[in-house]
């Protein structure tokens, strides 16, 4: 029943925040439910103080510690959230520019991992936090995946060019597999102590997490293909691709394979294939707008959740804090190395127009994909300036990233034109 009943209470202030956002702040829908979200956690811990026998900030922290963030979003939004947005991505845009977009999804991911955890040792320190190495590291993993839904709504917003589009969207849709992945491999390492695994054992996982997810989700959405094609039941056949969609959310974990990369290689079949040789007209527009109506709500409740969170964040240390003012900028530098490096690698096989590397590098926002992963992590000393840190960054990113990116693409998009 407490399911159901978190179910309810979030969707009730999930319409109510959405419509003071339409008629008040008019801000972008996710970040306006984010900002609302935000407001009314503070207003808690305003009130709270004013009559302490109620014990308000107390009890609301105590409701909001209940929901289990970081299974919601990564066992139960993530994977219907990256399918709705494959299901939306045109695949042969996508071969165009495939190499860099893969480029920026694996080694882009590696490269800012690694910078992204010096900074955090370094930041770290420089507050007088004993926080070793390895748990850096992880850090560095779970603050490098992009927020995909964040980026096709403001890439669709801003009115992007479609190559830079694709490049951001695409990169965005396959870094989260890869960057969960590389988050547990580093997990791993951080907790075996002396029994480090070895470098060809640790590529072998990566190998298995990635190549397995994608050849899960191709077979499954193969597979839905081949049944609906039969079909001319619309309702029947949306069914099945949300069947789809949680099967492989059951069956990824199990195999041991990435369900995020599984539900975009189904996502990105389905949307493409699919709706050419086996969706008809009816079924196309009845999915599109079952799976538009899936994307938006689970994106409100999901920025929503991210803002409430703030209750469940200590900020009550100053090093935390500290340390995570100090990683704001440093996280962007990690994200700069991870565009430039890969994309300077390929050179003209990237086809880079101007104004890519820095729409690609404060386009990257953060998102709940990196505070369910922080909050995934075990028990261990400097836990929690993790946690502060990584909800600082992502805060910094949705909010002063998310309204100002716009701007700089329709400036890029004008130099384009020129």
């Amino acid at each position: 029943m407490f399911v159901l009943d978190a179910a309810a209470v979030l969707l009730v202030l999930a319409a109510v925040f959405g419509l003071l956002n339409h008629h008040v702040f008019r801000l972008p829908f996710a970040i306006g439910m984010l900002v609302s979200g935000l407001l009314a956690s503070i207003g808690v811990l305003v009130v709270d103080p004013l009559l302490p026998e109620v014990h308000l900030a107390e009890s609301v922290r105590g409701a909001v510690l209940q929901v289990d963030f970081a299974d919601a979003v990564l066992n139960g939004m993530l994977s219907l959230l990256l399918f709705a947005g494959a299901l939306h991505t045109d695949l042969a845009l996508l071969r165009t520019r495939l190499a860099a977009i893969l480029s920026l999804a694996t080694f882009g991911v590696v490269i800012s991992t690694a910078v992204a955890g010096g900074a955090a040792w370094f930041a770290f320190g420089l507050a007088g936090l004993d926080v070793e190495f390895g748990w850096c590291l992880v850090f560095g993993a779970l603050i490098s995946p992009t927020d995909p839904i964040a980026v096709l709504g403001i890439m669709k917003a801003a009115k992007a060019p479609k190559d830079l589009e694709i490049k951001v969207i695409g990169e965005s849709l396959l870094n989260d597999g890869v960057g969960v992945v590389l988050f547990v491999v580093l997990i791993g390492l951080a907790t075996a102590g002396g029994h480090s695994p070895t470098a060809p054992h640790v590529a072998l996982v990566l190998a298995h997490e990635v190549l397995g997810g994608l050849l899960l989700g191709l077979l499954a959405g193969w597979a839905c293909c081949r049944a609906v094609r039969s079909l001319d039941e619309p309702n029947l056949e949306v069914l099945m691709t949300l069947a789809l969609v949680m099967g492989i959310g059951f069956a990824a974990p199990r195999l041991h394979v990435s369900a995020p990369l599984a539900a975009v290689a189904a996502g990105l079949l389905i949307g493409n294939s699919g709706r050419e040789h086996a969706l008809g007209d009816r079924t196309e527009l009845v999915l599109d707008t079952v799976w538009t109506f899936l994307d938006e709500t689970l994106n409100a409740l999901l920025f929503l959740l991210i803002g409430i969170e703030v209750l469940a964040i200590d900020f009550s240390h100053r090093d935390y804090l500290l340390a995570a003012l100090i990683l704001v900028p440093l996280v962007l530098l990690a994200r700069l190395a991870g565009v430039a490096l890969p994309l300077a690698a390929l050179g003209r096989r990237a086809a880079l127009g101007p104004g890519a590397i820095p729409v690609l590098t404060w386009g990257g926002l953060k998102g709940g994909i990196s505070i369910a992963l922080a909050m995934k992590t075990p028990d261990f000393p400097g836990r929690e300036a993790v946690l502060t840190a990584t909800y600082t960054v992502v805060i910094f990113s949705i909010l002063v990233q998310g309204l100002t990116v716009g701007p700089l693409i329709r400036r890029v998009a004008r130099t384009q034109e020129l």
